[in-house]
């Protein structure tokens, strides 16, 4: 199986004392954020975890005990984008995260992260040409630590159009610009560039639509097989491994207005204060009335599952 460590939150950027706790401990508690009395036990068991994927805007918190994660194959997504403090207001600067992203790489290696460029949105001040030299220069100083970049154009859900007021859609006309701009600079640097959800349409050289987190990505990163059970996906159009998610929603600080996991602030903050990092749930502690089931946790190199006791 795969566990996924961000999606919902950036765990690496504000949780990782707690995740390396857990770590030790041997096991996670997962909160079912559609049926809150479900919890899910997960396992910290290496012959049963095929892969941890990290999703982050900080990976710096991660780096100092990382050896911790010596027995785990990993793959890391950092997103580096060029919005400014208006729009990310407590992303740590563009500097820091890249040089972050440099060392992470010297420790996990260059086929097993990549640089996510998104959500972009074009604006008076995040024009085109901006979105163009920005992206440049990032890959100019990412090329020699990853070998591919996600990108992704941005959706207006209800909470995004709710707390980034009168931001819009990204045009066809400007998704073309910019794709064959990148891929120009993408070739130029040696980067794949991967259509993150994207219309195929948009697909080019050194741009595909494959997934940024499929198993061709994945099995190409560890360099062996995955026997995927065939599940319903999250998008019809995405063929990414998104599994067993640790996370929890309205957790994040990053503060991002364009935030897809986010309600808003005020929710995070006191969602925020009732971490606790000794407890096994990321948010908040175990209730009586909480009804805790062991997930099913099959390898997919060997196909088999290996159940346990939940205490």
């Amino acid at each position: 199986m795969i566990l996924n460590i961000g999606n919902r939150t950036d765990i690496p950027g504000f949780y990782s004392d707690w995740f390396y706790k857990r770590i030790q401990e041997g096991y996670v508690f997962v909160r079912n954020p559609y049926n809150p009395f479900n919890v899910t036990k997960y396992l910290f068991d290496p012959e049963i975890i095929d892969g941890m994927i990290f999703c982050t805007k900080n990976p710096f918190p991660m780096l100092e005990r990382i050896s911790l994660l010596s027995i785990y194959d990993t793959f890391w997504f950092v997103t580096i984008t060029p919005y400014e403090k208006d729009v990310e207001p407590y992303v740590p600067t563009k500097a820091k995260v890249i040089h972050s992203f440099q060392l992470l790489s010297e420790q996990v290696g260059r086929e097993r992260i990549s640089w996510r460029y998104d959500p972009i949105f074009i604006t008076s001040k995040y024009s085109i040409d901006y979105h163009i030299e920005q992206f440049g220069q990032m890959a100019n100083e990412l090329s020699k630590y990853t070998r591919q970049c996600v990108i992704s154009f941005l959706d207006l859900y209800e909470k995004t159009k709710r707390n980034f007021k009168g931001v819009g859609s990204v045009t066809n006309h400007e998704q073309e610009q910019l794709v064959y701009a990148f891929s120009t600079i993408g070739k130029k640097y040696g980067l794949q560039i991967h259509l993150c959800c994207e219309n195929k349409s948009l697909v080019r050289e050194n741009v595909d639509a494959d997934g940024c987190m499929s198993k061709h990505v994945l099995e190409k990163a560890w360099e062996f097989q995955l026997e995927v059970p065939k599940k319903k996906m999250a998008r019809k159009e995405c063929p990414c491994l998104i599994t067993a998610d640790i996370g929890a929603y309205n957790t994040c600080g990053h503060g991002c207005l364009y935030c897809y996991a986010n309600d808003n602030r005020e929710r995070v903050m006191r969602n925020m204060k009732m971490h606790d990092k000794d407890s096994p749930l990321l948010i908040g502690k175990i209730k009586e009335e909480d009804v805790i089931t062991l997930g099913e946790q099959k390898s997919w190199k060997n196909g088999q599952i290996h159940m346990f006791d939940i205490m």
